[in-house]
């Protein structure tokens, strides 16, 4: 088997560190000895967005708020079912994430990052949730490893009883929420549901077939 290489290091912005990896076609970004992302198992970020959009799609010229670029696969999954009126924002906080997607990981992404509807704005997605004006039919959160954030304590606010209470200003009345995480966490969901947001739970596998090691999306439709 084929070994991984190192392409590129990135620092995290408060701290932290991620690594770019790449063996043959498949690529992975790593944080520390733990693989946050792996080109092969996208199957829960295109979940991330089909599941939020079953909820959202009477929405008429529809803004999205993504936080969180990854490797672009739910920004993919959006512009493949989004109207042609539909405005997108994807607020990446590190911004070797959004070099990698313009070079290394470029077919990953094929022509998305061209497409009129998308915007990617270098910076924290908080501060795209605290400048919600209007307020947005669709936010999908992707940061860190979820609710129990691995790589920055910053994250951790997000999801936050005061973070979700933000949230929840920043989507229109009736807009949905989704919520990516690599597990389970009965303290979040309740908190969730407390910031004003009526959430469903969902368990959906890592690979694109539905297989695989198990993923969270929590969809709240804010009330």
């Amino acid at each position: 088997m084929n070994p991984w290489i190192h392409l590129d290091t990135a620092q995290i912005p408060g701290g932290g560190e991620l690594k770019l990896m790449q063996r043959g076609q498949d690529y992975s970004i790593m944080s520390g000895t733990i693989e946050l992302m792996n080109s092969r198992l996208y199957g829960s970020e295109v979940a991330l967005f089909k599941l939020a959009w079953a909820k959202a799609a009477h929405c008429q010229a529809p803004r999205i708020l993504i936080g969180g670029l990854g490797m672009g696969f739910t920004l993919r999954a959006a512009l493949a079912d989004l109207p042609k009126d539909a405005k997108v924002v994807v607020a990446e906080l590190v911004p070797e994430v959004i070099a990698w997607a313009r070079g290394h990981l470029a077919p990953l992404y094929g022509d998305s990052l061209a497409d009129p509807r998308a915007r990617i704005v270098q910076g924290d997605v908080a501060d795209r949730l605290a400048e919600a004006k209007p307020p947005y039919d669709l936010i999908l959160m992707d940061v860190d490893n979820g609710p129990d954030g691995l790589n920055r304590d910053a994250n951790d606010s997000l999801y936050s009883l005061h973070g979700l209470t933000n949230l929840k200003r920043a989507t229109k009345p009736g807009g949905v929420v989704a919520i990516w995480s690599a597990a389970h966490d009965d303290k979040f969901a309740r908190r969730f549901a407390h910031a004003g947001f009526t959430v469903t739970e969902h368990k959906v596998g890592a690979a694109p077939s539905g297989k695989g090691p198990k993923h969270v999306i929590w969809v709240g439709v804010a009330g």
